[in-house]
């Protein structure tokens, strides 16, 4: 993560973010390619349309390449949307998560957003961890078949 830098959309990022959530939940979840198309599909509609006075795509870059990324969607009538949050995990247990999260949530108060909400699933126990410091809660959860998987999904809100 030395010499890292925080960028916004840059050629290849739809990929690179899709590779990363494409193969790390099919290896450590074992979904399959309905998430891969998921993913890829919603982050190119969101990057078209996005707002950069109300939406942010936040990357992170370095000589060792991508790191991780997080977005905040607000085409959502009850929030803006923490979206496509995943930090390589070579670069795990660096801070780099915390601080995409806390970029995010600084351009989230800054834009005027009052409610920033996400969806997960139960076993994302670093992520969850990064969530409640911040001061997210849960606010609901239940069962799901998706993704060629069966997950306790979670919902997340923070008041701001």
């Amino acid at each position: 993560m030395q010499g890292s830098e925080l960028v916004g959309y840059y050629p290849g990022a739809i990929g690179e973010v899709t590779r990363l959530h494409a193969t790390y939940y099919a290896r450590h979840w074992g979904f399959d390619l309905s998430f891969e198309a998921q993913v890829g599909r919603e982050l190119a509609e969101f990057l078209e349309r996005a707002d950069p006075a109300r939406d942010l795509f936040l990357a992170a870059r370095s000589d060792d390449g991508f790191g991780g990324c997080v977005a905040l969607d607000s085409g959502f009538d009850e929030g803006a949307r923490l979206r496509w949050f995943i930090v390589e995990p070579a670069w795990h247990g660096r801070g780099l998560g915390r601080k995409l999260l806390s970029q995010c949530l600084d351009f989230a108060r800054q834009a005027g957003h009052r409610k920033v909400f996400l969806w997960t699933f139960a076993g994302l126990d670093a992520a969850r961890r990064l969530y409640e410091a911040e001061g997210f809660t849960l606010a609901e959860e239940h069962r799901v078949d998706q993704w060629g998987n069966q997950i306790i999904e979670q919902k997340f809100e923070l008041h701001l």
